[in-house]
């Protein structure tokens, strides 16, 4: 059976049957195209970012009487509903691999037919990339292993550094190469490229991290080095891909 899951919730379990979904094209690159006086062409001048993209799914709920079919609604409204200021983890059956960071974002315009089904299309604003599965998974890495990037897209990755003192990190791809120091490990630090953050646990530590931004995983391998009081790391990638 085709479901999708928001909220940890499967839309099978509110009685919802999916007859369609529906991603509303790839996301546009954000560029404004310049005219350059005596020369051909036009210049490019990069946004440096996605918008949303819109995920609905067509979809029916079946009952047995208009009463039977108001409660359901009311239970799907609630589940919907609410949490609207933050984007929640969306799957489906159609794409299992993946899975998007999305919120509701529509309304429920539900038809009454004569069958007592209701037909109604459900929404939902999204993240531009979709996220795999495998690279939710975190994987101890030593000084001198590479982390290959399967896809096209550069990934924000969530990395825990571990060991005491001094130590730097050193993350080099075919095109980047970038260090951190680490000023004072105190058993680990963690990093968080998405949230631009170095912490341990609820405590910010970016005062004691000297480097340019935060660790990318490029396409393609990226050979990982570390020194001083380092003793291991461990990645949870977060492939990206549209």
């Amino acid at each position: 059976m085709n479901y999708f899951e928001y909220k940890g919730i499967r839309s099978s379990d509110m009685g919802l049957r999916i007859e369609e979904k529906e991603v509303f094209s790839g996301p546009q690159y954000g560029m404004e195209f310049d005219e350059i006086p005596g020369r051909d062409g036009d210049l490019i001048r990069s946004g440096g970012r996605f918008p949303n993209v819109q995920v609905t799914y067509s979809v029916f709920l079946p009952a047995k009487s208009a009463a039977e079919l108001s409660t359901k609604i009311a239970a799907v409204k609630a589940w919907l509903y609410t949490d609207l200021d933050r984007y929640h983890q969306l799957t489906d059956a159609y794409n299992p691999n993946f899975y998007r960071k999305a919120v509701f974002a529509g309304k429920l315009d539900i038809e009454d037919e004569l069958n007592r089904i209701g037909l109604f299309t459900v929404s939902f604003s999204s993240l531009p990339f979709q996220y795999s599965e495998e690279g939710g998974m975190q994987t101890e890495y030593a000084t001198g292993d590479t982390v290959n990037n399967p896809y096209p897209f550069p990934s924000k990755p969530y990395i825990k550094v571990y060991g005491s003192g001094e130590g730097t990190l050193t993350l080099q791809s075919a095109s980047h190469n970038s260090t951190w120091k680490f000023l004072e490990l105190d058993g680990y630090l963690e990093i968080d490229s998405e949230q631009m953050n170095f912490y341990k646990e609820a405590m910010p530590k970016n005062d004691l991290v000297e480097g340019s931004g935060f660790p990318v995983l490029y396409p393609g391998e990226n050979a990982i080095t570390f020194t001083g009081g380092i003793t291991k790391i461990e990645i949870e990638p977060r492939w990206q891909t549209l």
